[in-house]
């Protein structure tokens, strides 16, 4: 069942939890690998994978991205695949069609893989927004199997921009170059700008996996220190409860 919303500016905001589980063996290192100077014991480190559903006061819906997919999705090599975020959307009473914005935080095969199935658009009446660098800098299974069908659909931005009323995207590069974080009021869902809890603690402390570590670190310090200045509320991708008061 999704956690409970909170509604901020009018606009409702759900978590929906798409997967728990560790990372699978070809990805997976000691947690002090992955964040190298954290001093975080060699525990299994296990990850929630969340999207966020978005309703604003006329009943225009939101879905800030798409999570991990089905068995045969790009994240089978290493996500606890299938994710169930269809079920989570049913459960708050929301088809896949009643869908107009997707927000896509970035590329990556938790984040963006259940925005296809059977080679076509899970989400059939929406704008996928993405940013102009993370599309120039797609490769692989994720231009093969997720932009190469959706890209009739696709609402390429750069930088700030307002997608729906009263939702902005902001880039926020680094882990991924087009990586972007959504903001509703005081709530921002920052997609993996923030990866584990420690780095709220210090930001510098990197991720193995960021495309430019120097770069993540810097923006996660800037961005980080913009959302405290206003004590906003984080919505996270991967830590095990949602929301993070700053």
């Amino acid at each position: 069942m999704p956690h409970q919303p909170i509604t901020v500016s009018g606009v409702e905001v759900t978590p929906l939890c798409d997967a728990v589980g560790p990372m699978g063996a070809a990805i997976r290192r000691p947690p002090g690998e992955m964040f190298p100077g954290s001093a975080l014991q060699d525990e299994p480190w296990v990850l929630h994978f969340h999207c966020y559903l978005l309703r604003d006061p006329a009943g225009r819906l939101t879905l800030v991205d798409t999570g991990i997919g089905g068995t045969d999705s790009p994240a089978s090599s290493w996500a606890p695949v299938p994710g169930t975020l269809a079920g989570e959307l049913a459960a708050a009473g929301v088809t896949p069609a009643e869908i107009g914005t997707v927000i896509l935080t970035h590329l990556h095969s938790d984040h963006a893989s259940g925005a296809v199935a059977d080679g076509r658009p899970v989400f059939e009446n929406a704008r996928y927004v993405l940013q102009r660098a993370e599309l120039e800098a797609a490769h692989g299974p994720m231009l093969d199997e997720i932009v190469s069908h959706i890209k009739a659909q696709l609402h390429v931005v750069e930088g700030d921009a307002e997608v729906a009323p009263g939702v902005h995207v902001h880039a926020a590069p680094g882990h991924t170059p087009g990586h972007q974080i959504a903001r509703v009021g005081e709530v921002a869902m920052t997609g993996d700008l923030i990866l584990h809890p420690v780095q709220l603690d210090d930001p510098a402390i990197r991720y193995l996996y960021d495309d430019d570590q120097e770069a993540a670190a810097r923006t996660r310090a800037e961005v980080l220190a913009a959302l405290r200045a206003e004590r906003a509320i984080l919505a996270t991708a991967h830590f095990s409860e949602p929301f993070v008061r700053l």
